[in-house]
C-alpha cells in the first residue's frame, strides 16, 4: 500500500494511492485524481534519527536528531538561508515507524516499521562546519519526506537510491551498502530512545553529496516506493 496525508478542497486528510488515484482512508472512496491534491508530509514524527557515514564496509556510523519543524512534503520548496554560502542534499531511505519500539531486537525490526519513503537530508554545510549542528541539520525545511509511505517492502537492502538534480544523476546506490542495515539501526537507537508511531529513521546518504542553488530541482528515487521531488527558493 502506499498511504500519504494530502490536502483536498481544503481538508487535510489521509488516504491511500491506488493506480492515478487518492482514495479516502479508511472509507476507500475516491477522493481526486492524484495530480489534483496536494501531498502532505506522510507522517508526522515527534522524533527524527538522522545517521552519517553509513555507507560502505568501512563507513563509521554517527547519529544526530532532526526536529519537527523542518519537515516537509513532496513538493514544497526548501527555502535557502540568506547568510548561509553552501546548503547540500542528501538522498537517502527513512524508515516510518509503526508502533512503540525500545530495545528493539534486530531480527524482528520489521514488526515495528510500518513502512518507507524517501527523504532529504538538507544540510547547511557551512553551519555543520562551525559545529552548529542544530542550525546545520533542523532549520526550517530542511526535512523533506515523501511522496508517501510504502508498506509492502519487505527487503529493503534489495531497492536502490537515485538523487537527481535539476535532470542529472548525483547519487546512486543500493541499500544493501549501508554500514549498519535498517535492523541494525533500530537495534542500536532504540537502546536509548523510544521511538513511537510516526517517528521517523534517516539510514544516511551515499557518496555523491554536492551543492544546491536558488531554482534548483532535486528528486529522490527510490525503486518500489516513488520520487520525491523539491524545490530550492
Amino acid at each position: 500500500m502506499r498511504f500519504v496525508r494530502f490536502s483536498f478542497g481544503g481538508v487535510i486528510r489521509p488516504g491511500v494511492v491506488i493506480g492515478d488515484g487518492v482514495y479516502d482512508q479508511p472509507s476507500r472512496q475516491l477522493v481526486a485524481p492524484l495530480a489534483d491534491v496536494t501531498l502532505l508530509p506522510p507522517c508526522a514524527p515527534q522524533v527524527i534519527v538522522g545517521v552519517g557515514r553509513n555507507y560502505g564496509r568501512h563507513g563509521s556510523p554517527r547519529f544526530f536528531l532532526k526536529t519537527a519543524n523542518s519537515v516537509i512534503g513532496h513538493g514544497t520548496a526548501v527555502r535557502y538561508p540568506k547568510d548561509l554560502r553552501r546548503l547540500e542534499y542528501e538522498g537517502e531511505l527513512a524508515v516510518v515507524i509503526g508502533q512503540t519500539a525500545h530495545e528493539v531486537p534486530e531480527e524482528s525490526y520489521r514488526d515495528y516499521v510500518l513502512g518507507y519513503t524517501c527523504a532529504n537530508d538538507i544540510t547547511a554545510d557551512d553551519w555543520r562546519a562551525d559545529g552548529q549542528w542544530w542550525r546545520a541539520k533542523s532549520a526550517d525545511t530542511f526535512c523533506p519526506l515523501g511522496p508517501w509511505i510504502a508498506t509492502d517492502i519487505d527487503e529493503p537492502a534489495k531497492l536502490r537510491l537515485r538523487t537527481v538534480l535539476n535532470g542529472k544523476v548525483v547519487q546512486e546506490t543500493s541499500i544493501g551498502e549501508l554500514t549498519m542495515g535498517v535492523g541494525a539501526l533500530l537495534a542500536h537507537i532504540t537502546r536509548w530512545i523510544t521511538l513511537r508511531a510516526g517517528d521517523v529513521v534517516l539510514t544516511g546518504t551515499p557518496a555523491g553529496v554536492g551543492p544546491l542553488a536558488r531554482g534548483d530541482v532535486v528528486d529522490v528515487d527510490i525503486d518500489g516506493i516513488g520520487t520525491l521531488t523539491n524545490t530550492i527558493a
